[in-house]
Protein backbone atom coordinates (compact mmCIF):
# COMPACT_ATOMS: atom_id res chain seq x y z
CA UNK A 1 0.00 0.00 0.00
CA UNK A 2 2.77 2.15 0.61
CA UNK A 3 3.23 3.22 -3.67
CA UNK A 4 -1.01 3.92 -3.45
CA UNK A 5 -2.17 7.40 -4.33
CA UNK A 6 -4.96 8.36 -2.10
CA UNK A 7 -7.82 10.05 -3.68
CA UNK A 8 -9.72 12.74 -2.29
CA UNK A 9 -11.19 11.44 0.54
CA UNK A 10 -15.34 12.48 1.13
CA UNK A 11 -16.64 11.47 5.15
CA UNK A 12 -19.54 11.89 6.90
CA UNK A 13 -20.15 10.63 10.98
CA UNK A 14 -24.04 9.85 12.12
CA UNK A 15 -24.87 9.72 15.50
CA UNK A 16 -22.78 10.95 18.65
CA UNK A 17 -22.62 7.82 20.58
CA UNK A 18 -19.69 6.90 22.61
CA UNK A 19 -18.34 4.04 20.55
CA UNK A 20 -17.00 4.55 17.35
CA UNK A 21 -18.03 2.51 14.18
CA UNK A 22 -15.66 2.63 11.09
CA UNK A 23 -18.75 2.10 8.41
CA UNK A 24 -17.97 0.89 4.36
CA UNK A 25 -20.47 1.16 1.83
CA UNK A 26 -20.91 -1.59 -0.98
CA UNK A 27 -20.34 -1.01 -4.41
CA UNK A 28 -22.84 1.79 -5.93
CA UNK A 29 -23.51 3.05 -2.44
CA UNK A 30 -22.33 6.19 -0.39
CA UNK A 31 -21.17 6.95 2.96
CA UNK A 32 -24.96 8.17 3.73
CA UNK A 33 -26.08 4.68 2.95
CA UNK A 34 -25.23 4.15 7.15
CA UNK A 35 -27.63 7.08 7.62
CA UNK A 36 -30.97 4.25 8.68
CA UNK A 37 -28.29 1.90 10.85
CA UNK A 38 -26.42 4.53 12.76
CA UNK A 39 -30.39 5.63 13.91
CA UNK A 40 -31.50 2.34 14.51
CA UNK A 41 -28.24 1.69 17.10
CA UNK A 42 -29.18 4.74 19.15
CA UNK A 43 -27.21 6.79 20.99
CA UNK A 44 -24.84 3.46 21.49
CA UNK A 45 -22.32 4.41 18.43
CA UNK A 46 -20.91 6.87 16.27
CA UNK A 47 -20.82 5.97 12.31
CA UNK A 48 -17.41 7.21 10.57
CA UNK A 49 -18.75 6.72 7.09
CA UNK A 50 -16.82 7.64 3.65
CA UNK A 51 -17.09 7.55 0.54
CA UNK A 52 -15.12 4.98 -1.43
CA UNK A 53 -12.88 5.81 -4.72
CA UNK A 54 -15.23 7.12 -7.21
CA UNK A 55 -18.33 7.14 -5.24
CA UNK A 56 -19.69 9.78 -3.84
CA UNK A 57 -17.87 12.73 -3.23
CA UNK A 58 -14.45 10.90 -3.41
CA UNK A 59 -11.79 11.26 -5.59
CA UNK A 60 -11.40 8.76 -8.14
CA UNK A 61 -9.07 6.08 -8.22
CA UNK A 62 -6.29 6.52 -10.70
CA UNK A 63 -6.27 3.40 -12.35
CA UNK A 64 -2.59 2.20 -11.15
CA UNK A 65 -2.09 -0.59 -8.98
CA UNK A 66 -5.13 -2.45 -7.54
CA UNK A 67 -8.23 -0.78 -6.62
CA UNK A 68 -8.69 -2.38 -3.59
CA UNK A 69 -5.75 -1.97 -2.70
CA UNK A 70 -6.72 1.82 -2.58
CA UNK A 71 -10.07 1.53 -0.87
CA UNK A 72 -7.71 -0.03 1.82
CA UNK A 73 -5.40 2.91 2.12
CA UNK A 74 -8.50 5.19 2.20
CA UNK A 75 -9.87 3.30 5.25
CA UNK A 76 -6.62 3.15 6.93
CA UNK A 77 -6.62 7.49 6.41
CA UNK A 78 -10.02 7.47 7.99
CA UNK A 79 -8.38 5.31 10.95
CA UNK A 80 -5.53 7.18 11.14
CA UNK A 81 -7.72 10.46 11.67
CA UNK A 82 -9.91 8.70 14.21
CA UNK A 83 -6.99 8.55 16.38
CA UNK A 84 -4.91 5.87 18.23
CA UNK A 85 -7.64 3.46 19.86
CA UNK A 86 -8.98 0.46 18.82
CA UNK A 87 -12.56 0.65 16.69
CA UNK A 88 -15.14 -1.51 15.38
CA UNK A 89 -15.50 -1.66 11.82
CA UNK A 90 -18.80 -2.53 9.59
CA UNK A 91 -18.62 -3.16 5.99
CA UNK A 92 -21.31 -4.53 3.60
CA UNK A 93 -20.56 -6.14 0.56
CA UNK A 94 -17.08 -4.85 -1.12
CA UNK A 95 -16.83 -2.74 2.03
CA UNK A 96 -17.05 -5.78 4.03
CA UNK A 97 -13.84 -7.21 2.24
CA UNK A 98 -11.98 -4.06 3.52
CA UNK A 99 -13.18 -4.52 6.83
CA UNK A 100 -11.59 -8.50 6.60
CA UNK A 101 -8.56 -7.42 5.23
CA UNK A 102 -8.41 -4.79 8.10
CA UNK A 103 -8.84 -7.16 10.86
CA UNK A 104 -6.51 -9.26 9.64
CA UNK A 105 -3.54 -6.41 8.71
CA UNK A 106 -4.09 -4.06 11.14
CA UNK A 107 -4.85 -6.06 14.32
CA UNK A 108 -4.34 -3.19 16.85
CA UNK A 109 -6.48 -0.99 16.02
CA UNK A 110 -9.48 -2.77 14.87
CA UNK A 111 -11.82 -3.63 17.95
CA UNK A 112 -14.11 -6.11 16.17
CA UNK A 113 -15.52 -6.59 12.67
CA UNK A 114 -19.05 -6.56 11.40
CA UNK A 115 -19.69 -7.83 7.77
CA UNK A 116 -22.86 -8.19 6.15
CA UNK A 117 -22.53 -10.32 2.94
CA UNK A 118 -18.78 -9.65 1.73
CA UNK A 119 -18.10 -10.33 -1.39
CA UNK A 120 -14.68 -12.05 -1.03
CA UNK A 121 -16.07 -14.89 -3.35
CA UNK A 122 -12.37 -16.57 -3.29
CA UNK A 123 -12.83 -18.56 -0.24
CA UNK A 124 -15.95 -20.50 -2.13
CA UNK A 125 -14.61 -20.57 -4.98
CA UNK A 126 -11.83 -22.60 -3.62
CA UNK A 127 -13.62 -24.65 -1.79
CA UNK A 128 -16.47 -25.70 -3.72
CA UNK A 129 -16.19 -26.81 -7.44
CA UNK A 130 -20.24 -26.38 -7.79
CA UNK A 131 -19.77 -23.37 -6.52
CA UNK A 132 -17.20 -22.01 -8.91
CA UNK A 133 -19.05 -22.96 -11.99
CA UNK A 134 -22.26 -21.20 -10.63
CA UNK A 135 -20.00 -18.17 -9.48
CA UNK A 136 -18.38 -18.01 -13.68
CA UNK A 137 -21.69 -18.53 -15.06
CA UNK A 138 -23.54 -15.84 -12.86
CA UNK A 139 -20.17 -13.44 -14.10
CA UNK A 140 -20.08 -14.48 -17.73
CA UNK A 141 -23.30 -12.23 -18.90
CA UNK A 142 -21.93 -8.93 -17.20
CA UNK A 143 -18.59 -9.19 -17.89
CA UNK A 144 -19.12 -9.79 -21.75
CA UNK A 145 -21.15 -6.92 -21.81
CA UNK A 146 -18.45 -4.49 -20.43
CA UNK A 147 -15.69 -5.84 -22.29
CA UNK A 148 -17.83 -4.78 -25.46
CA UNK A 149 -18.38 -1.37 -24.21
CA UNK A 150 -21.95 -1.45 -23.35
CA UNK A 151 -21.87 -0.02 -20.08
CA UNK A 152 -25.81 0.54 -19.69
CA UNK A 153 -26.61 -3.49 -20.33
CA UNK A 154 -23.49 -4.34 -17.91
CA UNK A 155 -25.68 -1.70 -15.22
CA UNK A 156 -28.44 -3.51 -15.81
CA UNK A 157 -27.49 -7.03 -15.30
CA UNK A 158 -25.55 -6.34 -12.45
CA UNK A 159 -28.56 -4.95 -10.94
CA UNK A 160 -30.88 -7.73 -11.80
CA UNK A 161 -28.45 -9.91 -9.52
CA UNK A 162 -27.36 -7.42 -6.75
CA UNK A 163 -30.09 -4.77 -6.55
CA UNK A 164 -32.81 -6.52 -4.30
CA UNK A 165 -36.04 -7.30 -6.73
CA UNK A 166 -36.08 -4.12 -7.82
CA UNK A 167 -36.14 -4.00 -11.32
CA UNK A 168 -34.01 -2.21 -13.42
CA UNK A 169 -36.52 0.63 -15.06
CA UNK A 170 -38.16 1.09 -11.66
CA UNK A 171 -34.78 2.89 -10.07
CA UNK A 172 -34.57 6.43 -10.79
CA UNK A 173 -32.53 8.14 -13.28
CA UNK A 174 -30.23 9.82 -11.62
CA UNK A 175 -29.94 6.09 -9.67
CA UNK A 176 -29.16 4.32 -12.96
CA UNK A 177 -26.77 7.08 -14.17
CA UNK A 178 -24.80 7.22 -11.06
CA UNK A 179 -24.57 2.87 -11.34
CA UNK A 180 -24.05 3.49 -14.99
CA UNK A 181 -20.65 5.94 -14.14
CA UNK A 182 -19.28 3.61 -11.82
CA UNK A 183 -19.82 0.00 -13.27
CA UNK A 184 -16.11 -0.42 -13.82
CA UNK A 185 -15.45 -0.44 -10.47
CA UNK A 186 -17.47 -4.05 -10.85
CA UNK A 187 -15.08 -5.34 -13.08
CA UNK A 188 -11.69 -3.92 -11.26
CA UNK A 189 -12.91 -5.47 -7.95
CA UNK A 190 -12.23 -9.25 -9.43
CA UNK A 191 -8.67 -9.19 -8.62
CA UNK A 192 -9.57 -9.12 -5.29
CA UNK A 193 -12.53 -10.87 -4.72
CA UNK A 194 -12.09 -13.56 -7.33
CA UNK A 195 -8.37 -14.03 -7.08
CA UNK A 196 -7.35 -13.36 -3.81
CA UNK A 197 -4.65 -10.45 -4.59
CA UNK A 198 -4.79 -9.27 -1.44
CA UNK A 199 -3.14 -12.24 -0.17
CA UNK A 200 -5.97 -12.85 2.17
CA UNK A 201 -6.04 -17.20 1.85
CA UNK A 202 -2.35 -17.24 2.67
CA UNK A 203 -1.67 -19.16 5.81
CA UNK A 204 -1.63 -17.04 8.76
CA UNK A 205 -3.95 -14.41 7.63
CA UNK A 206 -7.09 -15.32 7.87
CA UNK A 207 -6.88 -17.78 10.35
CA UNK A 208 -4.85 -15.28 12.79
CA UNK A 209 -7.29 -12.49 13.23
CA UNK A 210 -7.80 -12.14 16.76
CA UNK A 211 -10.68 -9.78 16.45
CA UNK A 212 -14.25 -11.07 17.08
CA UNK A 213 -16.31 -10.95 13.23
CA UNK A 214 -19.74 -11.00 12.55
CA UNK A 215 -20.55 -12.46 9.75
CA UNK A 216 -24.30 -11.39 8.59
CA UNK A 217 -26.56 -12.84 5.50
CA UNK A 218 -29.72 -12.32 4.49
CA UNK A 219 -31.72 -15.56 3.84
CA UNK A 220 -33.24 -14.14 0.51
CA UNK A 221 -29.35 -14.05 -1.04
CA UNK A 222 -28.90 -17.16 -3.11
CA UNK A 223 -24.85 -17.06 -2.94
CA UNK A 224 -24.45 -15.66 0.35
CA UNK A 225 -24.75 -18.78 2.59
CA UNK A 226 -22.03 -20.31 0.93
CA UNK A 227 -19.76 -17.54 0.62
CA UNK A 228 -20.50 -16.23 4.24
CA UNK A 229 -19.87 -19.77 5.22
CA UNK A 230 -16.46 -20.16 3.35
CA UNK A 231 -15.03 -16.80 5.09
CA UNK A 232 -16.43 -18.00 8.41
CA UNK A 233 -14.76 -21.31 8.33
CA UNK A 234 -11.39 -19.77 8.38
CA UNK A 235 -11.86 -17.22 11.57
CA UNK A 236 -11.57 -18.62 14.65
CA UNK A 237 -13.48 -15.95 16.45
CA UNK A 238 -16.63 -15.64 14.84
CA UNK A 239 -20.67 -15.27 15.52
CA UNK A 240 -22.88 -15.95 11.70
CA UNK A 241 -26.39 -14.50 11.28
CA UNK A 242 -28.97 -15.25 8.88
CA UNK A 243 -31.67 -12.56 8.85
CA UNK A 244 -35.08 -13.85 7.36
CA UNK A 245 -36.80 -11.98 4.79
CA UNK A 246 -33.84 -9.44 3.42
CA UNK A 247 -31.55 -9.62 0.74
CA UNK A 248 -28.54 -8.30 -0.28
CA UNK A 249 -29.44 -4.35 0.31
CA UNK A 250 -30.71 -5.02 4.06
CA UNK A 251 -28.33 -2.42 5.77
CA UNK A 252 -29.82 0.33 3.48
CA UNK A 253 -33.52 -1.09 3.14
CA UNK A 254 -33.81 -2.90 6.90
CA UNK A 255 -31.67 -1.40 9.11
CA UNK A 256 -33.65 -2.04 11.86
CA UNK A 257 -33.54 -5.69 11.30
CA UNK A 258 -29.50 -5.35 11.46
CA UNK A 259 -29.29 -3.32 14.75
CA UNK A 260 -30.41 -5.66 17.27
CA UNK A 261 -27.72 -8.42 16.24
CA UNK A 262 -24.75 -5.61 15.79
CA UNK A 263 -25.93 -4.33 19.43
CA UNK A 264 -25.37 -7.76 21.01
CA UNK A 265 -22.79 -8.57 19.24
CA UNK A 266 -21.11 -5.42 20.82
CA UNK A 267 -22.22 -6.26 23.76
CA UNK A 268 -21.06 -9.98 24.38
CA UNK A 269 -18.23 -10.26 21.49
CA UNK A 270 -18.15 -14.21 19.87
CA UNK A 271 -15.51 -16.60 21.64
CA UNK A 272 -12.33 -17.95 19.86
CA UNK A 273 -12.66 -21.89 18.05
CA UNK A 274 -10.19 -23.94 16.93
CA UNK A 275 -9.27 -24.20 13.33
CA UNK A 276 -9.58 -27.39 11.65
CA UNK A 277 -6.34 -28.59 9.57
CA UNK A 278 -6.17 -27.90 6.07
Amino acid sequence: LGQTVIPHIARRSFGDGPRPVLAIHCTMGRAGAWRGLAAAMGDAVTFHAFDLPGHGRSGDWDGQGDLHDCATAMARAVLDDLGPDPVDVIGHSFGGTIALRLASEMPDRIRSAALFEPVFFAPAIADSPDYAARHMKSDTDYEAAYRAGDPVRATQIFNDYWGGGLPWDHLPEDTRQYMVDRIGFVHHSSPALIHDSAGLMQPGRLDSITAPVLMMRGETSPWAAEVNGAIARRLRNVHEVALPGVGHLAPITHPKALAPHLRAFFETPAKSRPIAAD
